[in-house]
């Protein structure tokens, strides 16, 4: 094929968002909306991509990739005054001129390829992307001859009655021979708004006798572009159903997409099971065989393989093979689970580790700790990591500890391997290991290997008193 370049426009103000910041900016399926049509241009492998900022230029600056040229339009006076500012750094190398927008980020590169090989068969000095829309409101109409050839477009602003019902819109998206494009761009005339148009060059090219083709988009959808807030809701669910598809001919199983939210970035092992209200966010990945969900969020989370999150919210955690956490559990940022952990409802842990086959059946709070292997978390320890002077302290517990039901960790403290507190207990001082500790605050009593205190047990050779009449001698 020809060499190939393209001008990204990129400098609208963004003004029917109603927003402080670039549309461009805005968060569409976990990514900012421009890094859809800059991942398509890459994908078609051009001679050299151009980008025209203008509105918030240096914020979105920053989502170029390194070394993209770029240029300024300042001030913004239309589609054709940006390809413009674009014409010295693209003229010379290149044969054709692809035109896409900022905005428009539901592309697909096989569609363009397409449109590439019809432009070279047709010989076209401007080949247009349109599409066959149900409703085409707010698109410019492609207006044909008697004979079906393309001669004019027209902004529906422009067009009468009987042109606005014409299904058939201009996407925006065009594709020139170079050089005569560069011939016919100081030839744009001035709107009534002031501004400069590409649409123009089609009757410009229609006047020279110059072929006009066009390249019809399969799916309509893909020529949506945002400028408003619902515009952007609908892009999102396009994309959606498009990462659940991919998702689920890729060996996953997604109970009902409809209901599942799952970010562009992140990435699930085969036969996992994703179910309904489930939301899979930022840099998450998922191993395989898991069951996520339902009514689950997951955010910029690793999970290994054979996991289980019912019901559960986990935020920048990780999860070793097989763990199992819900339901109403919650992982805060710098929570990890060794394999096997299982954590049950209403349980919270923040910026600790959960050694491998701890068990913290609910209602309790691990922060800023570390649990040693095989322990179990009775119902309602806390550790109390967060003093009066703003500091955050740390607890420690070793392997195979019992930590009683209501125990508070006053850290910082260390509970040692196989010790033992009792429910209730304030722990304010460290435990040795197979220590058995309890009491407020918290003492140690004995050890594990010794035989626990008979003062309230019945001396030898005492009566036990006789169970009252009437009350049955096995619990029913």
């Amino acid at each position: 094929m020809s060499r190939l370049a393209i001008a990204l426009l990129a400098a609208g103000q963004s003004t029917r968002m109603r927003s402080r910041r670039s549309k461009l900016l805005h968060p569409l399926a976990g990514r900012p909306l421009l890094l859809y049509p800059l991942r398509l241009a890459e994908a078609l492998r051009p001679n050299i991509l151009v980008v025209v900022l203008g509105h918030a230029a240096e914020e979105v600056r920053t989502l170029l990739p390194s070394g993209c040229p770029f240029v300024l339009q300042e001030p913004q006076l239309g589609t054709g005054h940006a390809v413009q500012q674009a014409q010295p750094l693209l003229e010379g190398h290149c044969d054709e001129l692809l035109v896409l927008y900022g905005d428009t980020p539901l592309l697909r590169p096989e569609t363009l390829e397409g449109m590439r090989r019809h432009h070279e068969h047709q010989g076209a000095a401007v080949t247009l992307l349109s599409a066959i829309l149900p409703d085409p409101s707010g698109y410019g109409r492609v207006l044909r001859d008697p004979e079906g050839q393309v001669c004019a477009i027209l902004e529906e602003a422009d067009t009468s009655p009987e042109q606005r019902a014409i299904r058939e819109v201009a996407s925006g998206i065009f594709l020139f021979r170079a050089p005569w494009l560069w011939k016919h761009l100081p030839l744009l005339s001035r709107s009534p708004k002031g501004e400069y148009y590409l649409t123009e060059l089609v009757a410009l090219a229609v006047g020279e006798g110059e072929r006009v083709a066009t390249y019809p988009a399969a799916d309509p959808e893909e020529v949506l572009g945002v400028n408003d807030r619902v515009q952007l809701a609908q892009a999102e669910r396009v994309l959606r159903r498009r990462i659940a598809r991919r998702w689920m001919l890729d060996g996953v199983t997604i109970v009902d997409p409809e209901s599942t939210y799952i970010d562009d970035t992140v990435e699930i092992g085969q036969d996992t099971v994703i179910c309904p209200n489930t939301h899979l966010l930022g840099a998450t990945r998922i191993g395989e065989g898991c069951e996520i969900g339902p009514n689950s969020i997951l955010v910029d989370t690793v999970v290994g393989n054979g996991c289980r999150v019912f019901a559960s919210v986990l935020e920048e955690a990780v999860l070793e093979d097989e763990v199992r956490i819900g339901p109403f559990g919650h992982l805060r940022k710098g929570a990890h689970l060794a394999r096997g952990v299982r954590m049950g409802n209403f349980g919270e842990v923040k910026n600790a580790y959960l050694g491998p086959g701890v068990k913290m059946g609910h209602f309790s709070y691990i922060g800023d700790a570390e649990i040693g292997a095989e322990t179990n978390i009775g119902a309602g320890t806390i550790t109390c990591n967060f003093d009066t002077k703003g500091r955050k302290n740390r607890t420690v517990i070793g392997k195979r500890a019992y930590i009683g039901s209501d125990t508070m960790l006053v850290a910082p403290v260390e509970v040692g391997d196989g010790a033992v507190t009792g429910a209730g207990s304030v722990v304010t001082r460290s435990i040795p290991p197979r220590a058995v500790a309890y009491g407020v605050p918290a003492r140690v009593r004995r050890t594990v290997d010794e035989d626990p205190p008979t003062e309230d047990a019945p001396q030898e050779g005492a009566s036990i008193p006789e169970r009252p009449e009437g009350l049955p001698s096995e619990p029913k």
